[in-house]
C-alpha cells in the first residue's frame, strides 16, 4: 500500500466520521418531506429514571381455586400492556418481579392521575342478570377472564349519525356464556345486564340494556353516558381493568419528576464525556500515533453505539445503562491496550514495524476474545435473571462489548495498517522502542527446534558407539 492510498483512506474515514457525528447529534428537516430527523442521540428511548414518570408494583393473587398463578400473571401482564398502549403509553414497560409481583414503569408520564384512575385499585369484572340483594348472590354469567379485548370506537347509527361506544370481544367460553346471558336478558321484563367490579354485592358499577340475544362473540355498547370519545375511552379502560386474571394489590408506588430525570441524564452524559476525554488523552500520551488511531476508532464506537441504541426497538436507556456504556467503553480501550502492548513487545524483540504490528494483532486476538466472551455471558445472565434496572445495564453492556470487539479487532486494525505506509521509519512516533544491542529481524521467521544426531565415535576394535 502506498502513501497516497493511505491518505485517501483516512480522508474517506474522516468524512464518514463527520457524517456519523452529525447524524448522531444534529436534528434536521428531511428535504422534500414533512419529516424531521432528530438524530440518533435524541431518538433513543429513555427509561423511567432519565425521563421521569411513575413506577408501581402490584402483588398478585389468584381469583379462584385451581388457577395457575404464573400463567394468570402472564395474561394480566399482557392486558396491562394493552391498556397502557391504548392510552398512548407505548414506551411503558410491564414486567414480572419475583414469583408473584408485577412492576409497571411509565416513562415521561405527565398525567399520573389519569393512569392511576384504572391502576390504583383494579378489580375483577362480573356480569349478572340480577342485582345483588345482600342475601342471595346472583348467578355470574361472565367474568373478566372471558373477555379478550375491549376498545373504544365510533360508528354511524341507523340515522347516519356518529355514535361513540365500546366494543367487547369474548373468547369461546365467554361467547357461549354471553349468548346465554343476553338471551335470558332479552326475555326478561327489565332486559338489563348488570356489571360489577370487585365483589358482587351492593349497587352494580353499571348496567346494559339488551333487546336481543347476541351470538357472534362481540358486542357494541353505546348510550347516553358514552356521548364523546373521551367518555367511551374511559368506559373501555374501566372494563379492561376488570379483565385481569389475578387480583392486584398495590404495594409500592414512586413518581420521578421529569426535572430529576433530565438532571440524571445530563450528569450521565457529562460523566461519559469526561471519561472519554481522559481515555483519549491517556491513549495519546501512552501510545503516540497509535493512541490517536485508537481514539479515532473510539469515535466510530460511539457513533455505532448511539445508532444501535435508537435502532433496537426494545432498548430503553437508563442510568444503569449509561454505566454499562461507560464500562464497555473501558473494555474497548482495554482491547487496544492489549494490541499495542503486544506490538511493543514484538518490536522490542527486533522485528520490523510492520512485522511487529502483524504479530501483535495475532497475539492479542485470543486474550481479547476470551475476556470479552466471559463478559458477554455475564451480561446475558444478568438480563435473564435481573430486574428492569439490571436489564438496562445488561443490554448496554452486551451491545457495548460486541461493538468494542469490532472496533478494536477490525477498525483499529484497519487504521493501523493504513497508517504504516505513512510512517514505517519513525517508530518512536508510535512509542515503539528497543535496546540498541537488539538485532533487527528483516523477515518474520518462526523458531524451529532441531536436534542434531551425535557424531559416531570409533573405539578399540573398530566398534562404533552412538
Amino acid at each position: 500500500m502506498n502513501k497516497k492510498r493511505s491518505i485517501r483512506r483516512f480522508v474517506f474515514l474522516s468524512i464518514i466520521a463527520v457524517i456519523g457525528i452529525l447524524l448522531s447529534v444534529c436534528p434536521f428537516h428531511i428535504p422534500f418531506t414533512n419529516q424531521t430527523f432528530n438524530g440518533f442521540a435524541n431518538s433513543i428511548s429513555l427509561g423511567l429514571d432519565l425521563s421521569g414518570g411513575l413506577s408501581v408494583v402490584y402483588d398478585c393473587e389468584t381469583t379462584g381455586d385451581n388457577i395457575d398463578l404464573s400463567g394468570a400473571i402472564d395474561a394480566t401482564k399482557t392486558r396491562l400492556q394493552e391498556i397502557l398502549y391504548n392510552q398512548g403509553k407505548s414506551e411503558a414497560q410491564v414486567n414480572r418481579q419475583g414469583a408473584n409481583r408485577i412492576r409497571i414503569e411509565v416513562p415521561d408520564a405527565d398525567d399520573t392521575d389519569e393512569i392511576f384512575s384504572f391502576l390504583e385499585n383494579p378489580q375483577t369484572l362480573y356480569m349478572t342478570l340480577e342485582k345483588a340483594d345482600g342475601v342471595n348472590s346472583p348467578e355470574i354469567y361472565i367474568s373478566g377472564s372471558d373477555i379478550t379485548n375491549v376498545y373504544a370506537t365510533a360508528r354511524n347509527d341507523d340515522n347516519n349519525k356518529l355514535q361513540y361506544g365500546v366494543v367487547l370481544e369474548f373468547n369461546n367460553e365467554g361467547k357461549a356464556n354471553f349468548s346465554k346471558l343476553t338471551g335470558e336478558a332479552a326475555e326478561s321484563s327489565e332486559k338489563l345486564v348488570y356489571i360489577y367490579l370487585g365483589e358482587v354485592k351492593g349497587e352494580p358499577w353499571g348496567s346494559l340494556k339488551c333487546e336481543s340475544q347476541i351470538n357472534d362473540g362481540s358486542t357494541f355498547i353505546s348510550g347516553k353516558g358514552l356521548d364523546s370519545a373521551d367518555k367511551a375511552k374511559e368506559y373501555a379502560l374501566n372494563i379492561m381493568s376488570g379483565t385481569f386474571n389475578v387480583k392486584l394489590t398495590l404495594v409500592e408506588m414512586s413518581v420521578i419528576s421529569a426535572t430529576l430525570g433530565r438532571d440524571a441524564l445530563t450528569y450521565g452524559i457529562i460523566a461519559g464525556a469526561v471519561a472519554l476525554f481522559i481515555i483519549m488523552l491517556i491513549m495519546w500520551l501512552r501510545y503516540g500515533d497509535f493512541g490517536l488511531l485508537a481514539d479515532f476508532a473510539l469515535v466510530f464506537y460511539m457513533i455505532l453505539m448511539l445508532f444501535f441504541l435508537q435502532a433496537i426497538p426494545f432498548v430503553q436507556l437508563t442510568l444503569p445503562g449509561i454505566a454499562g456504556i461507560i464500562l464497555s467503553l473501558g473494555m474497548a480501550v482495554d482491547g487496544n491496550v492489549i494490541i499495542f502492548e503486544r506490538i511493543k513487545e514484538e518490536y522490542a524483540k527486533g522485528k520490523k514495524m510492520h512485522i511487529a504490528v502483524k504479530s501483535g494483532f495475532k497475539r492479542a486476538f485470543w486474550p481479547i476474545f476470551d475476556s470479552n466472551i466471559t463478559t458477554i455471558i455475564t451480561s446475558i445472565i444478568l438480563y435473564i435473571l435481573g430486574t428492569a434496572a439490571i436489564k438496562g445495564f445488561a443490554i448496554t453492556l452486551f451491545l457495548g462489548i460486541v461493538l468494542s470487539m469490532f472496533t478494536s479487532l477490525v477498525i483499529t486494525r484497519f487504521l493501523v495498517k493504513s497508517y504504516l505506509p505513512l510512517n514505517s521509519t519513525k517508530p518512536y512516533k508510535a512509542r515503539l522502542y528497543r535496546d540498541k544491542d537488539v538485532v533487527e529481524i528483516s523477515e518474520e521467521v518462526e523458531t524451529v527446534n532441531t536436534t542434531e544426531k551425535p557424531a559416531e565415535i570409533v573405539v578399540d576394535g573398530g566398534e562404533k558407539n552412538d
